[in-house]
């Protein structure tokens, strides 16, 4: 991911402090029902890596076995897959069979482009309807969708945004990223943003990356926390803002919060694995957990022990 990339003699002038929570987080997890334990879900954003045979795939991996060796490590994954394409049921099914093995595995689909991008929710209706059809197939290994919108897409926009969002089916949740300035500069628009995703019931995802503190924004219009993280390389900091999240996070789930969903980017992907091993580590530890973590094929490479 490019997205809120800096150079990297920038890291250390970089405040990455979590902003306090607003006070429509405090509100939605105060009014949460039925405090039981969190679910949490670490993984990340897709499963092609070349760069991870050897390291957590078997030597010689075929890239048709990717999936296959993926669900071994990780719980979930940010599927950015269904952003370029719109995948028949069929395509969908196959993925879901290899996910089998693991029980708890979920996906969780990004809608595609040409619903967010190329139509910008307009005259989107026949592209969502196969885009649910075939997401539908994942069946119980279906997980949230998540509604990325361009950096072009600002405030001025709401009332479409609305209207599409108003029409998605409610059984499945979505979340929505924004990532045009105004909606975080404007605290008209801020305010008029998350108050209609409370509304309407849908989450709001929280990219922290270098580059764009205004999009650590922490506000939580449902009791569910979906957090794309962007790394920079194993630098020192990544670990540091990881340590920041797992006690925000540990905090929110005293107070309500009922799932996690955690997935891990890297300016350089290959790094992914370390972090995200890092980031199940620590929450297993704050919360009490059993996440599954990815194992290493020669472990004294990697960073932590078991």
């Amino acid at each position: 991911m490019e997205f809120g990339r800096v150079k990297p003699e920038e890291l250390p002038l970089v405040d990455f402090k979590l902003p306090a929570d607003p006070a429509l987080t405090k509100e939605v997890l105060a009014a949460a029902k039925d405090r039981e334990s969190v679910k949490v879900y670490v993984g990340c954003a897709k499963w092609g890596r070349k760069e991870w045979v050897g390291k957590i795939y078997p030597p010689k991996t075929k890239e048709a076995n990717f999936l296959d060796e993926y669900v071994k490590h990780f719980d979930s994954i940010e599927l950015n897959a269904t952003f370029y394409n719109v995948y028949p049921a069929g395509t969908i099914a196959k993925w879901k069979a290899k996910a089998e093995s693991n029980p708890d595995f979920k996906f969780c689909p990004k809608f595609s482009q040409s619903i967010s991008h190329i139509r910008r929710l307009k005259n989107a209706d026949e592209v969502t309807t196969q885009f649910y059809e075939g997401i539908m197939a994942f069946g119980d290994k279906l997980g949230p969708v998540f509604l990325q919108l361009s950096d072009n897409y600002g405030p001025k926009n709401i009332a479409d945004l609305r209207n599409y969002l108003e029409h998605l089916p409610k059984d499945i949740p979505v979340y929505l990223e924004v990532r045009h300035k105004e909606w975080y500069a404007n605290p008209d628009a801020k305010t008029e943003l998350f108050a209609m995703l409370k509304e309407l019931g849908i989450g709001s995802i929280i990219t922290d990356a270098s580059g764009r503190r205004d999009c650590v924004h922490m506000t939580l219009p449902t009791p569910h926390a979906f957090i794309r993280f962007v790394g920079n390389s194993l630098d020192k900091t990544d670990y540091q803002r990881v340590d920041e999240w797992v006690a925000r996070i540990k905090d929110w789930a005293d107070q309500g919060l009922k799932s996690v969903w955690f997935f891990m980017h890297q300016h350089d992907e290959r790094y992914s694995p370390e972090l995200s091993d890092y980031v199940s580590q620590e929450l297993n530890k704050a919360l009490g957990l059993h996440l599954r973590r990815p194992k290493f094929i020669d472990r004294d490479k990697g960073l932590f022990d078991e």
